[in-house]
C-alpha cells in the first residue's frame, strides 16, 4: 500500500467541515462553518466553487429533489445554489441563541440526523443535541447533554448509527442499534474511546467494508476501525485538526478529508491547514451517501 496525500484545494479554511459526495454530480460538498461558506469541489475539473451562505453552516444533505439541505445557526434549510432561494423547514434551537449545528449525515431511508452545540465550542455546559428531520419535514429531538456533537455515521446496512462527543473530556465514540422502520436508535454503547490514540474524534464515514473512519482532531491523523472497534489503521496527515472525512472520486477511492485552520498549536509547521486534503491508495472504497428524502 502506498498512500499519497494531496492537497486539492488550498483555502485556509476557519473549520472546513461538512463533506459529502455527490455521485450524481461527481462533487464534492463540504462548508467553513464560521465563515459561512459552501464549497463544492469537482475533481474533473480540479476546481473549487465557493457560496458565501452568510451565517454559519454546520452540514449538509444532497436533495433527492434538487438542491441541498443545511443544518446552520439559524435551524434546517433548503437551499438551491444555482437560484439562490432559501426555505426555512424549522429552527428546534430558537431558545439557545448560542448554539449551531454542527456535524450530521443522512439514513439509507432519506431522514437527516444533525447534532448541535455551542457555537463557538469550549462550552462549560453540555448543551447539544441530536435531531432527525424526517421526509415529511417533522423534527424529532433525540439525545442531549453533548458539547460537541459529531462522528455521524450509518453502518453499511444502515442498521447501527454511530456519533461521538469531541470535547476533550469526552472523546468518546458511541454506536447504537438502529430501527430503519421507525428511525429511533437504541442505547448507546462505547465504540471507541479515543484517549488511546492522539486525536480526539471529529468526522466520521463508513467504508465498503462496513469500517469507521475518524478525523482525529487535534492528533494529525485519521484512524480506520472495524465494526467492532479495533483500530485497522493509523494515517499521518500534515495537518494537526483533521476534520471531516468522506470517500468519494468515480470509483468512491479517494478519501476527502476537510481540516480545521483555527487553533493550532503555536509554532507548528502546517502551512495548508484548514484545506482539503485528497488521500489516495488506501486500498479501500466508501459507500454512496445517501440523499435527503424530503
Amino acid at each position: 500500500m502506498s498512500v499519497k496525500i494531496d492537497c486539492v484545494v488550498d483555502s485556509h479554511s476557519q473549520v472546513g467541515e461538512g463533506a459529502v459526495w455527490d455521485d450524481r454530480e461527481g462533487v464534492l460538498w463540504w462548508v467553513d462553518i464560521p465563515a459561512g461558506l459552501i464549497h463544492r469541489y469537482d475533481p474533473g475539473s480540479l476546481t473549487n466553487t465557493t457560496i458565501d451562505y452568510g451565517e454559519p453552516v454546520g452540514c449538509l444533505a444532497v436533495r433527492e429533489q434538487g438542491g441541498l439541505l443545511l443544518a446552520t445557526k439559524s435551524g434546517f434549510w433548503f437551499y438551491d445554489p444555482q437560484s439562490g432561494s432559501k426555505q426555512q423547514i424549522a429552527d428546534p434551537e430558537s431558545h439557545l441563541e448560542h448554539n449551531r449545528f454542527n456535524d450530521g449525515t443522512t439514513d439509507a431511508q432519506g431522514r437527516f440526523w444533525a447534532g448541535t452545540m455551542k457555537d463557538g465550542g469550549d462550552s462549560k455546559e453540555a448543551i447539544g443535541r441530536f435531531y432527525r428531520l424526517d421526509p415529511d419535514l417533522t423534527v424529532t429531538p433525540w439525545r442531549d447533554q453533548f458539547y460537541t456533537t459529531n462522528g455521524s455515521a450509518f453502518s453499511a446496512d444502515g442498521k447501527t448509527f454511530y456519533f461521538s462527543d469531541s470535547d476533550k473530556s469526552i472523546r468518546t465514540i458511541w454506536a447504537s442499534d438502529y430501527d430503519t422502520d421507525t428511525g429511533m436508535p437504541g442505547e448507546p454503547r462505547v465504540f471507541f474511546d479515543t484517549n488511546v490514540v492522539d486525536g480526539r474524534p471529529d468526522g466520521g464515514t463508513v467504508d465498503a467494508d462496513n469500517c469507521y473512519w475518524q478525523a482525529g482532531v487535534s492528533g494529525w491523523q485519521i484512524y480506520r476501525l472495524s465494526a467492532e472497534g479495533e483500530l485497522l489503521m493509523t494515517v499521518d496527515l500534515p495537518i494537526e485538526r483533521p476534520s471531516k472525512p468522506m470517500f468519494g472520486g468515480k470509483n468512491l477511492d479517494i478519501l476527502f478529508v476537510t481540516s480545521i485552520g483555527l487553533g493550532l498549536t503555536e509554532g507548528s509547521h502546517q502551512p495548508q491547514a484548514g484545506g482539503l486534503f485528497a488521500v489516495s491508495g488506501l486500498g479501500v472504497k466508501g459507500l454512496r451517501q445517501h440523499r435527503f428524502a424530503g
